[in-house]
């Protein structure tokens, strides 16, 4: 049997570990989320270069001023629409990393709890006579701070639910004003 020193010095060394298997979870899934978005910047920053160059050599072809404007009014729209189209991956590659960074978290969170209560346990049967009321109160401490826990993780989840929200709506707002400057434009021809 393991005296309650050797107990804790176990504990804490596991707990380090776990920590450090957590960090270079999270910096891997970062780096993965930071991939994804450098990738769709150069993806959308080719294709920007190619539409330039067609829009160039098209404006440059304008044989009056009237050609000249309604292809600079024609560009409006797929311009926007790239846009929100680019908007949404955005969001869709953080809001992925959220949950993944949200969901490792909480893993980790409740089998360092499950540890600990263990430890509690386990070093409860071995406490001294008259420390019930010591055990007790430390129970209750880990508790409170379990329960702690799991109000800040539904408040973060709410946050982020919170937030995903206004971007589609912003995106959707912005979506709707630029189909009603498009139609707008096409009315006025």
């Amino acid at each position: 049997m393991f005296t309650v020193p050797e107990q804790f010095s176990a504990a804490a060394k596991a707990n380090f570990e776990a920590q450090l298997a957590l960090f270079t979870t999270l910096t891997g899934k970062a780096f993965e989320s930071v991939e994804k978005i450098v990738d769709l910047n150069l993806n959308v920053a080719k294709a920007s270069l190619e539409d330039s160059s067609i829009t160039a050599k098209q404006l440059l072809s304008a044989k009056d001023p009237q050609e000249f404007f309604s292809l600079t009014a024609a560009q409006a729209q797929p311009s926007a629409a790239k846009a929100i189209a680019y908007g949404r991956h955005l969001a869709g590659i953080t809001t992925t990393a959220q949950a993944e960074f949200a969901r490792i978290t909480e893993e980790q969170i409740a089998e360092t709890g499950r540890k600990v209560s263990a430890l509690v346990d386990d070093v409860s049967k071995n406490a001294p006579a008259g420390s019930e009321n010591v055990v007790a109160l430390f129970k209750n401490a880990i508790g409170s701070a379990n329960a702690g826990y799991e109000q800040f993780s539904k408040t973060t989840k709410q946050a982020v639910e919170v937030m995903e929200a206004n971007v589609n709506s912003a995106v959707s707002q912005f979506s709707q004003a630029v189909e009603k400057t498009a139609a707008a434009g096409r009315a006025r021809k």
